[in-house]
Parts: structure tokens; C-alpha cells; sequence
């Protein structure tokens, strides 16, 4: 029957299959963008206005073109402030990824102790960053401080106010305590997604726990552990306020991150024009590091 009346279609039958595109969902969207226009494109044309001039008075500037981005990519304080940057982050994500995922997959997955992990694991993420700082800030003090004093107690010479080793310890510290718990909630919820009727094969061929982690576990997790990359790389490539209450960028300058150094020259030097040329280049820099790490990472996902 069906093949009967196959060729009394005509070619035009099967323009009634054609879906209609609405854009009028583009009306939807025109406040956000908006909203994102005032927040973000306005407040950058404002940046790129000073970084290619400078001001001695309000209303009086001068054009001075490329000089502030010469000035900034030849400053030895810049590369130093740099530098210190990457290395922070590597260590952070170093850290914060394997860790976040080890202690995801000890968690468990059934039962009520899922909710009492879960409330727990978010609770550092509930603090806000000052707060963090300051509470390192009195946690660390090696006269008053819980993990000051009971560092010196045991015998170790710490004072992160004086040692560049101790304050960048507990700036990772810091940053470990606050941020791991959001690799655990992302890779828990890759494992969450997974069928138990995965691990039931895995049991039957007798696969060992590595195994199941290797072939099951990870690619399941692959997708979140990209996003939970790219966040972590982004936050911490851009933190300003822990260690800022924390260590203030010292002891001399072995804490001065990128931004913490930006804000001392827009703030405590007023130099309007060096920080904003350093702003841009924070900006390209950042923008173009998250695409191609995450146009790396989402073609080993295609192969």
C-alpha cells in the first residue's frame, strides 16, 4: 500500500514538511543583549580610550597612541607579574583537578550521605572572597593563627608576612580550600550521569577498579572536566581579592599577581594609561589562552 502511493507524491508535498523559523525569539534576547552592552562593551571602549591617551587634569587629554602598550610589554615589572601569574595558575590546577576528582569519585552516590556531602562540599563556595582572605588572613598568623602557630609549634619557620615560600603556600592553600569543592561538584556530576548497568558489565569481565576508572569513569567525566578547566583557569588567572587581603602582594612583591599589580597602578600610582594598556592586554591575553585551550581540548573530544 505503501509503495503504491509512493509516486503519486508530487515534489511539492514536501515543501508542507518545511519547519517556519520565528525570529521573533530575537526579541527575547534584545535585553540581554543590552544589559551585556552597558556591563561590558561600554566599560571596555572606556578602557581603550585611555590606553591610547593620558590626562593631566579632567577634560584635558593627549594622544599618545601605542606608547602605553610599548611601555607595558618592555617593563620588566610586567613580565615578573606575568610570570608569577602562570605559575599560580599551573599550580592551582595541578592541584585542584585531581584532587577535586579523587575525592568525587570517594563520595557516594546513593543514600542520604549524598546530600550531607553535596551541602558540604558547597559550603566553601558560599563564602565570599574577602571573607576567605580575611579568614586566612587570622588562620595563618604564626603568633595567633590555628595553622601559623601549629606550623611553628611543630618545629617549621613559618611567617608568611616575612617568607615569599610560606605566603605563596598558603595563597595555594587558600585558593585550594575555596575552589576544589567546584571540580568535586562538576565531576560528581559526571559520575552521577553514568548507568549502573555500565558498571555491571565492568563487573561481569571482571575489570579492575583502574580500569573502570580508565574506559567508564573518565570519558564520562571528560565533558564537565573541560568546563570545570576552563573556570578554574579563568578565576585563577584573574584573582585579586584573596590574595590581595591575604598577603597585600607581599612580602615585596613575590605575591603581586597580574591584577593585583594593575590595581596598584590605576589606584596607587594613578597611572591611567599604563593600566588600561594592561588591562587590554589582560584582557586579549586571558581571551585568547581560554579559546585555544578549550579549541585543543574540544577536538581530542572529536577524535
Amino acid at each position: 500500500m505503501i509503495a503504491g502511493w509512493m509516486p503519486h507524491l508530487q515534489a511539492g508535498d514536501f515543501a508542507l514538511t518545511t519547519k517556519t523559523v520565528n525570529q521573533k525569539a530575537w526579541f527575547l534576547v534584545l535585553p540581554v543583549l543590552l544589559i551585556v552592552a552597558l556591563n561590558a562593551i561600554i566599560p571596555l571602549m572606556t578602557v581603550v580610550n585611555y590606553s591610547v591617551q593620558d590626562t593631566f587634569s579632567p577634560g584635558v587629554f593627549f594622544f599618545e597612541g601605542t606608547k602605553w602598550y610599548r611601555d607595558v610589554l618592555s617593563s620588566p615589572r610586567f613580565h615578573g607579574a606575568l610570570g608569577r601569574q602562570f605559575l599560580y595558575t599551573a599550580i592551582i590546577l595541578a592541584i585542584e583537578i585531581p584532587l577535586g576528582v579523587l575525592v568525587a569519585l570517594a563520595m557516594p552516590r546513593k543514600g542520604p550521605w549524598v546530600s550531607v556531602c553535596l551541602v558540604l562540599m558547597a559550603l566553601p563556595l558560599l563564602i565570599p572572597w574577602n571573607v576567605v582572605g580575611a579568614m586566612w588572613n587570622i588562620f595563618a598568623l604564626p603568633d595567633i593563627g590555628l595553622l601559623g602557630y601549629g606550623l611553628n609549634w611543630l618545629g617549621f619557620d613559618y611567617n608568611y608576612t616575612q617568607q615569599p615560600v610560606a605566603a605563596w603556600m598558603t595563597v595555594v592553600l587558600m585558593d585550594v580550600w575555596h575552589w576544589t569543592s567546584l571540580v568535586v561538584l562538576l565531576a560528581f556530576a559526571g559520575l552521577s550521569s553514568i548507568p549502573d548497568a555500565y558498571y555491571q558489565a565492568a563487573k561481569i569481565d571482571g575489570a579492575s577498579a583502574f580500569a573502570v576508572f580508565r574506559y567508564i569513569q573518565l570519558p564520562k567525566m571528560k565533558r564537565v572536566l573541560i568546563i570545570a578547566l576552563l573556570l578554574r583557569f579563568m578565576d585563577s588567572f584573574m584573582v585579586y581579592t584573596e590574595p590581595f587581603v591575604l598577603t597585600g602582594g607581599g612580602p615585596g612583591n613575590s605575591t603581586t599577581f597580574l591584577s593585583i599589580d594593575l590595581v596598584k597602578a590605576a589606584i596607587g600610582e594613578f597611572n591611567l594609561g599604563i593600566a588600561a594598556a594592561m588591562s587590554i592586554l589582560y584582557f586579549l591575553m586571558t581571551l585568547l589562552v581560554c579559546w585555544v585551550f578549550y579549541t585543543a581540548m574540544m577536538r581530542g573530544e572529536e577524535s
